[in-house]
């Protein structure tokens, strides 16, 4: 290999040195007769300069265009006074070119290859590899690995062995939609590409690998947003007969390992832990961000007694009322853009009052009487000049309304450190929710997290009752981790999924071989298994898993620099037995 250091390597201690260097050019300048090139690798930029001295090589460098790839020959020499640059790690020196070779041109590029110029969402999907030569996106693939690398190590030493499970799995109902395989060999017959690793992660367990990890590819057919993604990364872990406690444990060193090694930064440990109840009486919702102690109350039993019709009619109907209180005072205008907000968010309305020192003013007030705002005041603590917010609907949708304003507000008034990093456990999740439109129960996060022991017995007269070790790690309100002691009793995994509506027949079909290992000894296991996208986006500074990937889907699944999903030939539908019931729009473009 020719080259003999990167665009990142030279500084003052190798003035002197005759190298040879490889890159793109950044930009070309020509200053007053000598010509300057910026040249970039991923380690970092290096400024060349080409003198007049040498005719030849001075017409090959003013020929020289951005993103063309080359390669020079010269000595590294100290920049001269007045033209360092300490903003740049090799920005005291400079190398004077006796050798150019053009290694390749680039035509004029669609985006510009610059960390300070943006271009579309479109642009850079379609051009993705030119926009990984940007440095700050090269970066994030780079701490992805680093990250990736820190994790790998982390559990190596902790007697952890990584191991790799199939792609091409039975499907089985895990809660999103499958993507399909066709098998040619067996027509007819299809493969389900994984949406996690969970039954194989088990099945480890009962071969007695005592402790694995793995970070697998998970591909999911469901609405995209910008933390989701058709295909994405988990950090996947679990191990025999741990307590919660062991898992919780681990899961903080994950964590603090990743920011440490990846961001040198500490992360404080132990994680608060916080009951699925209090996360929604507080917050409103099980992801909170604890970055910022503005809390919802519940005003329910005060709003009862108040004379405003609309709050009697909801609370009657079994819903509930809820406000928040931040202590901050605001326009009428700044009113009426959190109003439009809850609206927008599904609210039929959201009140509000204005705290004073005689008491409470607004629109609503006058249904309140004097006792009851004394009460209203005390239950919050308001202060004179806040303003109070408050709605009333059902359970669900009071606590997803007032939990988004919660955050709003959070966000505008600044009330926390936008590069802090608050880590907490969110604990004691319910088994199931009813699924009111289908009138039926469903595994609230999946059905193989073992139920507290004194509550199986409402598994067959009230499964609303039945908590279990569900838990979910939350990193500034995102969800970054979910996990559980697993049920390793092929018994109750029976009545579990009986709960859920699958007969003996569903069971033996989707599950008979995990059930029919669980008779062979199984152990008591557990785990989890971390976003590895959504981590390393977080530890970036943006929610958008795509920052992070290298080669994305947009919202539709689709990727436009590849132009997938594609279709495919006849003889290949013929030779996997398949059929379309739809137009190929693209044959029936060309016709």
């Amino acid at each position: 290999m020719k080259r003999t250091h990167t665009c990142g390597d030279l500084t003052k201690e190798d003035i002197g040195q005759f190298v040879c260097l490889q890159g793109w050019v950044q930009s070309p300048r020509d200053h007053g007769g000598i010509i300057f090139i910026d040249l970039r690798d991923r380690y970092g930029l290096t400024q060349v300069v080409f003198n007049p001295e040498d005719t030849t090589l001075f017409e090959q460098a003013e020929s020289l265009r951005r993103e063309w790839v080359i390669e020079v020959h010269g000595e590294i020499v100290s920049r001269k006074e007045g033209m360092i640059n300490p903003n740049m790690p090799t920005g005291e020196v400079e190398v004077e070119i006796k050798e150019l070779r053009i290694l390749n041109k680039s035509e004029v590029p669609p985006i510009e290859i610059d960390d300070r110029k943006t271009s579309t969402d479109e642009i850079r999907m379609k051009y993705r590899y030119l926009d990984l030569r940007i440095p700050q996106n090269q970066n994030k693939i780079i701490l992805r690995h680093n990250v990736a690398l820190a994790i790998r190590k982390f559990l190596s030493e902790k007697k952890f062995i990584e191991v790799e499970t199939p792609l091409l799995v039975r499907s089985t109902p895990e809660g999103a939609r499958d993507y399909i395989v066709p098998s040619r060999v067996n027509p007819g017959r299809f493969y389900a590409l994984p949406q996690s690793p969970q039954l194989y992660k088990q099945l480890l367990m009962v071969s007695g690998m005592d402790r694995y990890f793995q970070l697998p590819r998970c591909l999911r057919d469901e609405d995209l947003r910008s933390d989701r993604q058709p295909e994405h990364t988990q950090i996947d872990i679990e191990m025999s007969f741990p307590e919660l406690k062991d898992l919780w444990t681990l899961g903080e060193g994950v964590a603090k390992t990743a920011f440490k090694e990846a961001l040198n930064m500490d992360i404080e440990t132990p994680f608060p832990r916080i009951n699925y109840s209090d996360s929604i009486d507080k917050y409103g919702i099980d992801k909170p961000d604890i970055r910022f102690e503005l809390f919802l109350t519940d005003i329910t039993d005060i709003a009862k007694e108040s004379d405003f019709g609309v709050f009697k009619t909801v609370i009657e109907s079994g819903g509930v009322v809820k406000c928040v209180n931040p202590v901050q005072e605001f326009s009428r205008n700044q009113i009426d853009d959190y109003l439009e907000f809850a609206q927008k968010q599904g609210a039929k309305g959201m009140i509000w009052m204005r705290v004073t020192e005689n008491g409470l003013e607004g629109n609503i007030s006058k249904f309140f009487n004097e006792d009851l705002q004394k009460k209203l005041i005390e239950r919050i603590n308001a202060k004179p000049g806040s303003v109070i917010f408050a709605v009333a609907d059902s359970v669900k949708k009071t606590n997803y309304v007032m939990a988004r304003v919660r955050l709003k507000l959070g966000e505008d008034l600044k009330l926390y450190d936008p590069g802090e990093f608050k880590f907490c456990w969110i604990q004691n999740f319910p088994l199931f929710d009813w699924n009111e439109d289908d009138e039926r129960w469903e595994p609230a996060h999946h059905m193989f997290c073992m139920p507290f022991e004194e509550h199986l017995h409402f598994l067959e007269t009230d499964p609303g009752k039945i908590h279990c070790t569900q838990f979910d790690m939350v990193l500034n309100g995102v969800e970054l981790a979910s996990g559980s002691i697993r049920i390793h009793n092929p018994d109750i995994q029976a009545r579990i999924m009986k709960v859920i509506g699958l007969s003996q027949e569903q069971l033996e079909e989707k599950f008979g071989f995990l059930l029919e290992a669980f008779r062979y000894g199984a152990p008591p296991h557990g785990g989890f298994a971390i976003g590895f996208d959504r981590l390393v986006a977080l530890m970036c500074g943006t929610n958008d898993i795509r920052e992070v990937i290298a080669f994305p889907k947009n919202k539709n699944a689709q990727c436009t620099m590849d132009g997938s999903p594609g279709t495919v030939g006849d003889l290949q539908l013929k030779e996997n037995n398949i059929k379309l019931n739809v137009i190929n729009k693209d044959k029936k473009e060309e016709k």
